[in-house]
């Protein structure tokens, strides 16, 4: 072989060499864009959003494989392999139910799921609402198990650590987060936490000489100015007359209790012979606060309870706009009632 021809030779590998380096480099490039354009690409999402629900022991292959058959991604289970480790979260998934909302990429969703940052789902205890009001939401619950199916009051305060208490106002009114395996007991459990704590704290800062011997009593005021009142700056007024008249030793008189006496029987109006119809809650025949509560007091009405607003007032009557007038005698009440009530105003 002259000289020449093996040059050549040699040039010839070279490029080749050169060729299948610089295709290398190209596909590794490509690759490493595509990797990089795939963990960072929203997924395939609807509108109003999905979720993934992963179980105890679920490997990372089985993870993939699910988040794909949900045609949530069309990448290559390489690729999912490649970003977790290197996010070093391969081993570190939390099972648990996520949220996969519009927008969400593979590295946030493999955060989510390496943080254990599960989709949480809100339910709201409504002031003034009774037990009743409560389990009935708590039964409608989406992904909330339900264990006080069949249970009575008295087994469901048992179950939450509360035995021998009677249910009604026990449950502080708040937005309550659960997630995806919490019962409907352990969201009672937490209201019932939280009403225990805030009373206690009100409690301790009550205004002197109350009419309150205990807590619980406070708590029954509290319902009582809950339902007879929504407005805010109405309340402490409320409560003012009611402990004027508990320290005057007067019947209450508060509908709401009578009508929470009632039970079921009650179809949306009171009348008088309801009134004089003895009931352990009609508060026209017996005097002093009922024996529990009538509804869930928010905070603010437990404040309001133990704060009450100074004055004279003994009696007051809905105006029908949502607010009330206030009255020192019982000339005074009947007046505003023939005018507010009878719409006889002279």
């Amino acid at each position: 072989m002259k000289q020449s021809d093996a040059n050549l030779g040699r040039v010839s590998w070279r490029l080749i060499l050169l060729i299948l380096l610089l295709a290398f480099v190209a596909a590794a490039t490509w690759f490493w864009r595509d990797f990089t354009r795939f963990g960072a690409t929203p997924l395939r999402v609807s509108a109003t959003g999905e979720s993934v629900e992963i179980g105890r022991g679920t490997s990372f292959k089985d993870i993939v494989h699910q988040l794909r058959g949900l045609g949530l991604s069309t990448a290559t289970p390489l690729y999912w392999r490649l970003l977790a480790e290197r996010m070093h979260v391969a081993g570190r998934l939390h099972a648990g139910e996520y949220a996969i909302a519009p927008g969400i990429t593979p590295q946030q969703l493999l955060i989510n799921m390496a943080q254990g940052k599960v989709l949480q789902r809100d339910i709201t205890i409504v002031d003034g609402w009774n037990f009743h009001d409560v389990l009935q939401t708590l039964a409608k619950a989406d992904k909330l198990q339900h264990e006080t199916a069949g249970l009575d009051d008295a087994a469901i305060m048992q179950k939450i650590g509360a035995p021998g208490e009677k249910p009604e106002g026990r449950f502080l009114p708040e937005t309550y987060a659960y997630v995806k395996g919490d019962s409907d007991l352990d969201v009672l459990r937490r209201a019932h936490a939280a009403m225990t704590k805030t009373l206690t704290a009100a409690w301790a800062q009550r205004d002197p000489n109350l009419p309150l011997a205990t807590p619980y009593d406070a708590l029954i005021l509290a319902s009582i100015v809950e339902k007879e009142t929504g407005r805010g700056d109405e309340r402490p007024q409320v409560a003012g007359v009611f402990i004027r008249r508990l320290q005057k030793n007067m019947l209450l008189q508060t509908d709401p209790s009578v009508i929470y006496g009632m039970g079921a029987s009650y179809a949306g109006t009171i009348h008088k012979s309801d009134l004089t119809t003895d009931t352990p809650y009609n508060t026209y025949t017996r005097p002093g606060l009922p024996p529990t509560p009538i509804a869930m007091p928010g905070k603010p009405a437990i404040e309001a309870a133990l704060h009450p607003a100074s004055g004279t007032a003994l009696y007051f009557v809905a105006r029908g706009d949502g607010t009330h007038v206030f009255s020192d005698t019982l000339e005074q009440q009947n007046h505003n009632v023939a005018c507010y009530q009878l719409k006889h105003c002279q």
